[in-house]
């Protein structure tokens, strides 16, 4: 096994959905990934409510969603974790999984973890960011609504990335779903059709 850059996307996902895929695709463009790691939260610590969708729909979502790039992969590293999700211990562990997987030239390894601008604003409010910071380099991306500027870090630690505009969100994914109309401009057909087949949004969302 040789060494990879190798970007990590974490969110509810909630559903996935094309902002989520046209970041994961732009950064992986730009900076040159093999692969990007797509990682549905188990319980988001930041969140003020539980996610809508179970861990396991989401997670299928989540693989039908990764299966529009050969570059995209699902994990199960922050659903199969009891409590709440962290980013340090998600790095830690596919971290830990790619070694023991590819053994010593996974030593070699590049990481990158992404973000949006809304949370990358908090990023020294996450537990432990200086640890991260030491696991993977800090990946921003455009949000709408939300100014992209790095936060106060030394040079070369965080990357921002512009990714063309797609405004949408989970919640308007969810709430479109809701009122019965289209959103397959929104999220990849496969995972509108799994919406549909296991009945997921028919009620308002927090």
């Amino acid at each position: 096994m040789t060494a990879q850059r190798i970007g990590v996307l974490g969110g509810t996902f909630d559903p996935i959905h094309f902002g989520h895929l046209s970041a994961a695709a732009e950064v992986a463009d730009r900076l040159l990934l093999d692969t990007v790691i797509l990682v549905p939260a188990g319980e988001p610590w930041h969140r003020r409510w539980a996610p809508v969708a179970g861990r396991e729909e989401r997670f299928e979502m989540t693989c039908l969603g990764a299966s529009v790039d050969p570059r995209f992969v699902p994990s199960r590293v922050d659903i199969d974790r009891q409590g709440p999700t962290f980013t340090i211990d998600t790095l830690t562990d596919l971290r830990q999984a790619r070694k023991e997987s590819g053994g010593p030239a996974t030593d070699g390894d590049a990481w990158f973890f992404i973000t949006g601008a809304d949370a990358l604003a908090d990023f020294m409010s996450w537990r432990r960011p200086l640890e991260i910071l030491a696991l993977a380099h800090l990946v921003g991306v455009t949000r709408p609504g939300h100014p992209l500027k790095a936060p106060p870090l030394p040079d070369g630690l965080c990357t921002l990335v512009e990714v063309p505009g797609i405004d949408v969100s989970s919640t308007k994914v969810r709430d479109r779903i809701r009122d019965g109309a289209p959103v397959t401009e929104m999220i990849p057909l496969s995972v509108a059709n799994y919406i549909v087949e296991r009945d997921l949004y028919a009620r308002k969302s927090p």
